[in-house]
C-alpha cells in the first residue's frame, strides 16, 4: 500500500496543471451530505522519493506516518482582514470556523512558545493546520470543559499491515494496545514521541495526549525542535514533515496552514465541521490528489534547499521532501518580500481555574461532631468540578465558619482558603471546637465566583464522664454552723474506663439524695461578691480530677445532714455527706455562799465569867 500510495503522489504532482485541475475538482465534489469519520482512524502512507531505497524508520516522526485526512479547505478562503487581494469574500465559511476550545488551545501554545522561543516564530495556525489533518480539530471540538477529548482519539494498530511497524513501548499506558503502538490524541502523537515531548499545559497535573491542551502545546514545541525558524520555507517544510513523512500531508498542511491565515471565527464546540477523506482511503472515494498551497513567489529567483545524500541528515531531522516541483504563481506578477513576524507580548493567556468550576460537591468525610475544647476528626472537603463531572486543579476554594460557636480554623480563624490539588479537592484546617455546645455550619465557596455553597452541618457536645468515684475516702464531712469544712474531697472522672479530662461536673448541695431542687438553706459555695451558692460548676483537669479544697464550702448557720451531688455529662455521679452540728454551749459561772463571821455567831457573845 505504502509503495502505491507513494507512485499516487508522484502522479498527482506531475504538472501545475493537473495540480490546478485536482483541486478545482475537489471543490466542486464537496457534496453537502458528508460521513462521520472512522472511529479508528486506521491506515497510512508516507512519500518515497523516486531514488529512495530505504525508509527511515516511521518513529522517527511525531505520529509514526499514521494516516490523515486529505481534504483541501474550499477555494474561496476568506480574506485576512486588511488584505488588498481580489479573492471571492465569504463572511463565515463553515470551514474556517475553528471550535472554541481548540482554537483557544492553538493560541495559547503560539504565545507561551514565542515567549520561550521567539526565535521559532512559531503561527498558531500551523498548529490548527495539523490539527485539520490529524483529527479534524479533535473531531469537530468534542472536548469537555478541561480541554480533553469526549472519547480518546486513537489511530490504527502500527503493525507493519500497510504502514508502519512499531511495538509497543507505553504497555498501553496511552492507546491501550500492548502489542503495537498507535497515535493517539487530536494531535496524534505516538507514546514514544509522547514520552519525550508530552506538556500539561491546562495545568491539571496530566500529561494528557487527549488534551487539547497539552498536545498543542506538545506539538509547537515539537515542531521548534532543532532551532528552526519557521518563517522560513525550508524549516517550516522540515517541520511538517518531522510530523508526518509524506509530501501529500506537507501540502495538505500547507494548504490549511494559508487558509487559516486568511482569516477564521470561533465556533462552539462540537460543532466544527468534520473531515471526510483520509490518507488511508476510507471513505475516500475517488477524490483528487492535494495540491500545495500558492504563495507568492520571491521577486528573484531562490534556489531550493539541497537535498541531503542518505545517512548524513541528523536523526531529528527528516529528509527534504521528494523533488517534485509545486506550481507557482504568475512570477510576472509584483510581490512584496516577506516581513519577518513580529514577536507578540509574551503574556500567556491563560483560562482561571474558577472559570472552569460548574460546581462544588461536598466529599462524604461523615458527621461532624466532637466534644468541648476538642479537634473534629474530619475536615470540611469539598470537589472543584467542571460541566463534565472533571475535576478542576488550582481552584482558590473558601472556608468559613458560621452559627453562634466558638470553634475555630487552626490559628484561631474563622475563615481560611485552600487550594484544589489535582485530584480537584480542597480540605479546610483542623477544626477546634470551643466551650459552647449546639450545631453551626462550615460553607465552602469559590473564591471570585457566586456559585451555590457547598454546606456542612457540624456539633460540639460536652465531654462526658460515665463514672465519678472519691480518692480521699467515703467519710462525711463536718463544720459547725458559721465555720467552713476543712476536709479536703477529690473526685476522679472516667469514661468507658479512661480518664476524662475537661468535663464539666456540676456540685448542688440538697437536702437528701432523692432531692430534685438546691436546699435553701444549709452549707454553701461562697460566691462573688460574698452572695451564696447552693451550686457550682468543676471542670476536671488533665488528670480527669476535681479538687475541692478545705474552705471552699462553708457549714452555714442551720445544724443538719446533707449532701454535696456531683454529676457529669454521661451520667456519672456521687454524694458526699455534709454533717453541720451546732457548737457546744459554755457553762455559765456558779456563784459561792457567803461566809458567816465569828462576831455575829451566837456563840461568840457569853456574860462574863464569876470572879474567883
Amino acid at each position: 500500500m505504502a509503495a502505491q500510495l507513494g507512485r499516487r503522489l508522484r502522479r498527482g504532482a506531475t504538472s501545475g496543471a493537473v495540480v490546478a485541475a485536482a483541486v478545482a475538482a475537489l471543490a466542486a465534489s464537496q457534496a453537502p451530505e458528508m460521513i462521520p469519520p472512522a472511529a479508528d482512524n486506521t491506515g497510512g502512507d508516507r512519500a518515497i522519493g523516486a531514488g529512495d531505497s530505504t525508509t527511515p524508520p516511521a518513529d522517527d516522526s511525531a505520529t509514526g506516518d499514521s494516516p490523515y485526512f486529505t481534504e483541501l479547505p474550499p477555494l474561496n478562503t476568506p480574506n485576512k482582514p486588511g488584505a488588498t487581494t481580489n479573492l471571492p469574500v465569504i463572511t463565515g465559511p463553515a470551514e474556517a470556523g475553528i471550535p472554541a476550545s481548540v482554537l483557544s488551545a492553538y493560541k495559547r501554545a503560539e504565545a507561551s512558545i514565542r515567549s520561550t522561543d521567539p526565535a521559532c516564530n512559531l503561527p498558531w495556525q500551523l498548529l490548527a493546520g495539523i490539527g485539520k489533518v490529524e483529527s479534524g480539530q479533535a473531531r469537530g471540538g468534542g472536548v469537555d470543559a478541561n480541554g480533553t477529548t469526549l472519547s480518546p482519539i486513537l489511530g490504527p494498530a502500527l503493525n507493519g499491515v500497510g504502514f508502519a511497524n512499531i511495538s509497543d513501548t507505553d504497555g498501553g499506558a496511552y492507546d491501550g494496545d500492548k502489542t503495537h503502538d498507535r497515535a493517539v490524541g487530536p494531535m496524534q502523537f505516538i507514546p514514544s514521541t509522547w514520552a519525550t515531548w508530552g506538556q500539561d499545559a491546562n495545568g491539571d497535573g496530566k500529561k494528557d495526549p487527549n488534551n487539547i491542551y497539552d498536545a498543542a502545546q506538545a506539538a509547537g514545541l515539537y515542531l521548534c525542535d532543532n532551532d528552526r525558524n519557521l518563517a522560513l520555507k525550508a524549516d517550516l517544510d522540515r517541520a511538517v514533515l518531522s510530523y508526518n513523512r509524506s509530501t501529500e500531508y506537507l501540502n495538505t498542511v500547507l494548504s490549511w496552514f494559508e487558509f487559516y491565515r486568511r482569516g477564521t471565527h470561533q465556533v462552539p464546540d462540537g460543532t466544527g465541521v468534520l473531515p471526510v477523506d483520509r490518507s488511508d482511503d476510507h471513505g475516500r472515494g475517488n477524490r483528487p490528489t492535494p495540491t500545495p498551497p500558492v504563495s507568492p513567489p520571491p521577486t528573484t529567483p531562490v534556489p531550493k534547499p539541497p537535498v541531503p545524500k542518505p545517512g548524513t541528515t541528523k536523526p531529528s531531522e527528516p529528509s527534504a521532501p521528494p523533488t517534485t516541483t509545486p506550481p507557482t504563481t504568475d512570477p510576472t506578477k509584483p510581490t512584496t518580500p516577506p516581513t519577518k513576524p513580529t514577536t507578540p507580548p509574551t503574556t500567556t493567556p491563560t483560562v482561571p481555574p474558577a472559570v472552569k468550576v460548574a460546581r462544588l460537591a461536598p466529599v462524604a468525610t461523615g458527621p461532624l461532631t466532637t466534644t468541648t475544647g476538642n479537634v473534629f476528626g474530619k475536615a470540611p472537603t469539598v470537589a472543584a468540578l467542571d460541566a463534565s463531572g472533571a475535576p478542576v486543579a488550582g481552584v482558590s476554594i473558601r472556608f468559613e465558619i458560621s452559627g453562634t460557636t466558638d470553634a475555630r480554623f487552626a490559628g484561631g480563624t474563622t475563615t481560611a482558603t485552600v487550594t484544589t490539588g489535582s485530584s480537584g479537592m480542597a480540605a479546610s484546617p483542623a477544626l477546634r471546637a470551643g466551650q459552647k455546645v449546639g450545631p453551626f455550619t462550615v460553607r465552602a465557596t469559590v473564591v471570585g465566583r457566586t456559585l451555590s455553597a457547598a454546606e456542612f452541618a457540624a456539633t460540639v457536645t460536652e465531654r462526658q464522664a460515665d463514672t465519678l468515684a472519691r480518692l480521699d475516702g467515703e467519710a462525711a464531712l463536718t463544720a459547725t454552723t458559721g465555720t467552713g469544712f476543712t476536709q479536703q474531697v477529690k473526685v476522679k472522672a472516667t469514661d468507658k474506663g479512661a480518664l476524662a479530662p475537661g468535663v464539666l461536673v456540676t456540685g448542688t448541695v440538697v437536702t437528701s439524695k432523692t432531692a430534685t431542687e438546691a436546699s435553701a438553706d444549709g452549707p454553701y459555695f461562697k460566691g462573688e461578691a460574698g452572695a451564696t451558692a447552693r451550686t457550682e460548676v468543676f471542670t476536671t483537669d488533665a488528670n480527669g480530677l476535681i479538687t475541692l479544697d478545705s474552705g471552699a464550702l462553708l457549714a452555714g448557720d442551720k445544724a443538719g445532714t446533707y449532701f454535696l451531688k456531683l454529676t457529669a455529662p454521661g451520667g456519672g455521679s456521687i454524694f458526699v455527706e455534709l454533717t453541720v452540728t451546732a457548737p457546744t454551749p459554755t457553762p455559765e459561772p456558779s456563784t459561792p455562799e457567803p461566809t458567816p463571821s465569828t462576831t455575829d455567831s451566837p456563840e461568840a457573845t457569853s456574860s462574863p465569867s464569876p470572879s474567883a
